[in-house]
Order: C-alpha cells, then structure tokens, then sequence
C-alpha cells in the first residue's frame, strides 16, 4: 500500500510541475539530453542561413534531419527524395 501511495505522489507532483513555465523548462531539461541521444529530437533546430556541406556538418551541429522547406535542406542531401535529409543512421 505504501508503495501505490508513494507511486500517486511521485505522478501527480510530476504531472503539477507540467503546469507552470518553469516546470515545463524543467521537465524539457531533464527529457531533452536522452531524447536527442536516442535521435527522437534534434539537439538544435534549422536557423535561417544555415548551409551545410554535407549530412556529416548537419549532424555535428546537432541540426539533423532536417525536413524539406527548413533552412538548410538540400535535395542533394536527401538520398530517399522523402523530404528528410540527414536522416538517422541505423
């Protein structure tokens, strides 16, 4: 029984941070790291100007994939012709 309450408390004090700024910052800071290193999320998103000279200096800048019509797109470095360059290596 102390378990189950234990478990309530924990899902409820974690579902209360999701409704404030600073505890959607909060819960986006701690998901965000293991996110973007299980390639779920782009550690940083297409700037305008960006241009890249390959999937490899995409990938390093943490801006990979990138969709068509975002900056930095390149048909060339889409080599499915899907509108995802760079996408994850598997």
């Amino acid at each position: 029984m102390l378990g189950v309450a234990a478990a309530l408390g924990g899902i409820v004090g974690a579902g209360s941070l999701a409704f404030s700024d600073d505890g959607r910052a909060r819960i986006v800071g701690a998901v965000k790291p293991v996110a973007v290193q299980a390639g779920l999320m782009r550690a940083r998103a297409p700037q305008p100007g960006d241009a890249w000279g390959g999937c490899d200096d995409a990938r390093a800048a943490g801006t990979a994939p990138i969709y068509e019509g975002e900056p930095g797109y390149r048909p060339e470095m889409d080599g499915d012709s899907d509108g995802i360059a760079c996408e994850p290596i598997r």
